[in-house]
């Protein structure tokens, strides 16, 4: 699968000298970052050991810096931290996925009215661009780019619901269900990849109306089609399932 993370070994190098702080949370930011991108896109098997050296030669980095990274994944909850044995990428049953996605639906159908009600035009416009550019990764069969966008778009209608507490609460669980949620768009080869696409064409014309109560049915149902893919693609054979774009 496609990962920001280099094969060449290529060092993460750090911006010039020009402020400490600055330049430590830069390369903190970029080095977890790409930890992110590679756990998401799936090229640590569920429930397998983090390969700490391989990474740290990947990224160009010390034990210390991965670490500190792999703290926030663990916080985020793809990964489970084992003590004095390094960390594990975390593994979800089927009933954790039903809960994780059922609880997901619930949130952003509620961020889908409450945006309906608060969202500006210029809000609106930029989730527009978005879609396009999520649409153009989707012609050219790029996954990466795709899901990238993808999740800047459920994102912003999130924060155009103004409630900092559903914000929270929508950030802490979206971590958890990101990978699986990724995987999900290759079950039944790729079909579900497609019907993703259709759904964010009826979620941005509600959007555009500002259609509280039917953007809000539609990110429900978005939500538990997705849910229906990533169990799908959970308990479908390792072997038939489908390479990579």
């Amino acid at each position: 699968m496609k990962s920001t993370i280099p094969d060449t070994g290529i060092p993460l190098a750090p911006p010039a000298d020009n402020g400490g702080d600055r330049q430590e949370s830069s390369l903190h930011g970029e080095i977890l970052l790409r930890l992110r991108d590679y756990v998401v896109e799936g090229n640590i098997p569920d429930g397998a050991r983090v390969p700490e050296r391989q990474l740290c030669e990947m990224l160009g980095i010390s034990r210390t810096p991965l670490r500190e990274a792999l703290k926030v994944l663990a916080a985020e909850g793809l990964i489970e931290l084992l003590p004095n044995r390094g960390a594990r990428v975390r593994q979800l049953s089927q009933r954790d996925l039903e809960e994780l996605f059922d609880v997901m639906a619930g949130l952003e159908s509620l961020a889908g009215r409450l945006a309906c009600e608060a969202i500006t035009d210029e809000e609106i416009t930029a989730i527009e661009q978005l879609h396009y550019e999520m649409y153009g990764h989707y012609l050219h069969r790029d996954m990466h780019g795709y899901f990238q966008t993808n999740q800047r778009i459920h994102e912003s209608i999130v924060a155009a619901a103004r409630n900092e507490t559903l914000k929270t609460a929508y950030t802490n669980f979206a971590g958890r269900i990101r990978r699986v949620r990724y995987s999900a768009n290759f079950a039944r080869k790729r079909q579900r990849w497609a019907e993703a696409m259709r759904e964010h064409e009826a979620i941005l014309d509600a959007l555009r109306r500002r259609a509280g109560s039917e953007l809000s049915d539609i990110l429900f149902q978005h939500l538990r089609n997705k849910r229906v893919a990533a169990i799908e693609h959970l308990t479908e054979p390792q072997e038939n399932a489908p390479a990579s774009p």
